[in-house]
């Protein structure tokens, strides 16, 4: 050990001394590296080698140092670490004429293991005899990786994708392993095989208890109708058979205030009756007082400002769970009202389908103008549209659980437009991940994760319980492009939307600061859901959902972002 320390003794005295400046007749060192700025990556634990070029080095020495400490004297560096940071090494080169300096930054980032996320719906993998799943994972990591796919413990695949077919019924189990010089992940699950009459049915309603006003018609329909096998339906009211074939839905009309006493309830049934299975929902009708019973005029009391958030559902998106914490719908709603209130805040709905429902203290007035102002921070090349939908108290319960009218924009009828368009997220196995969705076209897809400007574990809601949820709504085709390498443009829409740069913001500013500014909105532009016009007379609750499936590269997510509600009569006036 003695030995060792007089060694290094002595180099430093012969450094110390060479790194004088002293005149010569000779040149002093010079010094190139491979890389311009002098940075380099490498990953925790592996090594990398520097190795620089030289000029009039034959007889010099050498010094790397790292905070003030020599770990090498040789003229490449191998150096290599557990702990990831930035480290800043110098170089020191001297001989008879000089001394050379340089310093290089060496980044240890962590080991890229392969990631496997699969879109696991929430009672499992199920298919029929014969047919096909397609099992597409999202990898995260997964350039130059290796994939092996294991059904019920035989190697099966080895590709990044996988279609399992069983041609009998039974229970599989199947296993995906991705690895890389990073280490490996694996991801198993199930896969029920059914012979038809074991295949599950299943479909989803709107609502259980339907409110409507006297006279009017609403549509009641099975949404996500799975395994059918080309069923016959058989609608009744109250007992009495009133239409059968192959529509999952029907229109209710109400009877008018002169047919009924208000307050009656209809009792609506559905019966589902394939070769292998006959499934029945009940469902029921109250039918309500005619429009305006239940209308709160407006006094000179009355806020323009909205008065309660009711519900707070996000889609996943990068600014979901940031800076916030909610476990309920309650805490989610408490948390969206407090930031609109404050007045300059803004609340993300995330991807498509996420969405917002305020109330009033007031009824708003159809004055066939602008009646309704939504602020969002749009501006020129920044446009997330969301679509606006209105509706009456027809109970006069004073919550939302009537029916929704959209609002109709500028793409209302141009064929850019998806209706009762869906679609289903789930929850990441581990924090750090993308979100994977499937739609009902057949499409699939994932929220990224930015790590890199929103480090929060994750950006599926925390209160939503399940693991998986769906949203639906009006999807309208974006306007994003990248107009030149990494700078994308949103671009806007003629009118109709909130968060959106159109001619309704009544303004003619730039607003390239992105400002809170003001999309407006009539109440006579709202259709039914066969897109004809409702008629209404005035509205009580607001809903903006995000209109758009489509994400702009590094930015992530296209999110519809509002910033405050306003009954414009109020403002205007």
């Amino acid at each position: 050990m003695k030995s060792g320390i007089i060694v290094m003794s002595l180099f430093l005295g012969i450094l110390l001394t060479c790194c004088e400046d002293e005149p010569a007749g000779g040149k002093p060192p010079v010094i190139s590296l491979d890389n311009q700025e002098a940075s380099y990556s490498v990953k925790a634990g592996r090594q990398i080698t520097i190795v620089p070029e030289y000029e009039n080095a034959e007889d010099a020495v050498f010094a790397w140092k790292l905070d003030g400490n020599i770990i090498s004297t040789e003229p490449s560096l191998v150096f290599s670490s557990a702990e990831t940071g930035v480290y800043y090494i110098e170089l020191c080169v001297a001989n008879g004429c000089g001394t050379a300096y340089s310093e290089v930054q060496i980044s240890v980032v962590e080991l890229a293991v392969p990631q496997i996320s699969l879109a696991v719906p929430q009672d499992g993998y199920v298919t029929i005899e014969g047919g096909t799943l397609l099992l597409e994972p999202v990898i995260e990591n997964g350039e130059g990786a290796t994939f092996v796919w294991y059904v019920d413990g035989v190697e099966t695949a080895s590709t990044r994708s996988f279609s399992f077919v069983a041609e009998k019924a039974g229970t599989y189990n199947l296993k995906l392993v991705a690895s890389s010089e990073d280490g490996s992940s694996e991801a198993e699950f199930a896969v029920r095989v059914c012979t038809a009459e074991e295949m599950p049915f299943s479909w989803n309603f709107e609502y259980d208890t339907f409110n409507v006003s006297a006279g009017r018609t609403i549509r009641i329909k099975a949404f996500d109708v799975k395994n059918d096998f080309g069923a016959e339906y058989i609608w009744k009211v109250d007992g009495t058979e009133v239409q059968r074939g192959t529509s999952t839905e029907y229109l209710y009309t109400a009877p008018s205030a002169s047919e009924t006493k208000s307050g009656s309830v209809t009792a609506v049934s559905v019966t589902m009756k394939n070769p292998y299975a006959e499934v029945t929902k009940e469902l029921k009708v109250n039918n309500c007082p005619a429009e305006g019973e239940y209308k709160r005029t407006a006094t000179g009391a009355s806020n323009a400002k909205f008065n309660r958030v009711y519900e707070f559902l996000p889609a996943p998106g990068q600014f979901i769970n940031e800076g916030y914490v909610a476990q309920t719908m309650d805490e989610a709603t408490e948390y969206a009202e407090s930031r609109l209130q404050s007045g300059n805040s803004y609340v993300s709905l995330g991807g498509f389908g996420g969405y917002i429902v305020v109330g009033f203290d007031h009824s708003i007035e159809n004055d066939g103008d602008y009646n309704i102002q939504i602020k969002g921070n749009s501006f020129s090349g920044s446009s997330e549209p969301g679509i606006v939908w209105v509706m009456q108290d027809e109970n006069g319960d004073g919550l939302p659980n009537d029916t929704w009218y959209e609002l109709k924009g500028s793409e209302f009828g141009t064929g850019t437009e998806i209706r009762d368009y869906c679609i289903t997220y789930y929850r990441p196995k581990g924090a750090q991940m993308p979100v994977l969705w499937e739609d009902n076209q057949g499409g699939s897809g994932y929220i990224d994760y930015l790590g890199s400007f929103h480090r929060q574990d994750y950006y599926y809601p925390e209160w939503v319980e399940e693991d998986s949820y769906t949203l639906r709504g009006t999807c309208i085709s974006p306007k994003n492009e990248e107009v030149r390498p990494g700078y994308w443009f949103n671009g806007d829409f003629e009118w109709g939307y909130a968060d959106n740069f159109g001619s309704d913001r009544l303004t003619d500013d730039d607003n390239y600061a992105a400002a809170a500014n003001g999309n407006h909105f009539r109440i006579s532009d709202a259709v039914t859901f066969d897109g004809q016009p409702a008629n209404l007379k005035y509205i009580d609750f607001v809903k903006v959902q995000c209109a758009v499936n489509a994400k702009s590269g590094w930015l992530g997510e296209i999110s519809t972002e509002v910033l405050d509600f306003n009954d414009f009569n109020l403002l205007k006036n």
